[in-house]
């Protein structure tokens, strides 16, 4: 496999890249001419961001490298010794509309599938819990998104919308969701729009002791990583592996 960086000077880029000895870096000037690597298929993947901003990482994939999906989004994988989630979207829809909600769902399960090949449990995060908050548009398109994906992917379990300690906590699940599939077991979390995604996956990283990974980008012909600029050696190590089985994954 070859991944493509401009940043691979970056002191902890050059750590992380230590533990891949099978795998092939090799640099390139910006972000552009990375992207255009992979276009040309010059190279397999990238890795970049942690001296970049998201903002201009996603506008050259967008302009370099085609879509496999009708929308491109992004996802982070969050692991911890005791659990791991996939939290999406947390770094480029601001207010997914149905259709973007629904390929973002669907990507993530599929990242899920390929980094950890477990069945999706996927709650779609919201204040409300089953209809508790009231009735308002952005819960009927999560609950027009869970109908559609439940016809498309019936081996997926998804459900909601509902509240965070629901999707997660079993004992919590037993009282507010004792119906649901997901019984507070859910490994990938929904949230509705970029705010509440970014903070949570924020969350889980300064407060709940994760190593995150990403943001990966989902929906492009080849696998893409935009770090955050606060990644850590842990952080690169995990994206670079969770880009990896997506390589061999699509490789198959």
């Amino acid at each position: 496999m070859k991944i493509v960086s401009p940043e691979l000077e970056n002191s902890i880029i050059k750590e992380a890249i230590k533990h891949f000895e099978d795998v092939e870096f090799f640099s390139a000037n910006n972000l552009d001419e990375a992207t255009k690597l992979l276009a040309e298929k010059k190279a397999d993947s990238l890795i970049a961001g942690i001296d970049s901003s998201s903002r201009d990482v996603v506008l050259a994939c967008k302009a370099n490298i085609p879509l496999s999906s009708k929308y491109f989004s992004s996802c982070f994988v969050c692991e911890r010794p005791d659990c791991h989630f996939v939290v999406a979207d947390g770094g480029v829809n601001k207010q997914p509309d149905e259709n973007q909600l629904y390929c973002i769902v669907e990507d993530s399960a599929k990242t899920l599938i390929d980094y950890y090949g477990e069945q999706p449990k996927i709650a779609m995060l919201s204040y409300s819990t089953y209809g508790s908050g009231g009735k308002n548009p952005d819960l009927e398109k999560i609950h027009n998104v869970i109908h559609h994906i439940r016809k498309s992917h019936p081996d997926w379990l998804i459900d909601g919308e509902m509240q965070l300690d629901a999707a997660i906590d079993p004992s919590v699940a037993a009282k507010k969701t004792p119906e649901s599939p997901l019984k507070g077991r859910a490994n990938i979390l929904i949230t509705p729009d970029l705010n509440s995604g970014n903070i949570l996956y924020k969350s889980l990283e300064r407060f709940g002791g994760f190593t995150i990974a990403g943001p990966i980008l989902q929906g492009f012909a080849v696998p893409l990583a935009d770090l955050s600029r606060g990644s850590t050696v842990e952080d690169v190590i995990l994206t670079i592996k969770v880009i990896k089985k997506q390589f061999e994954r699509k490789s198959l």
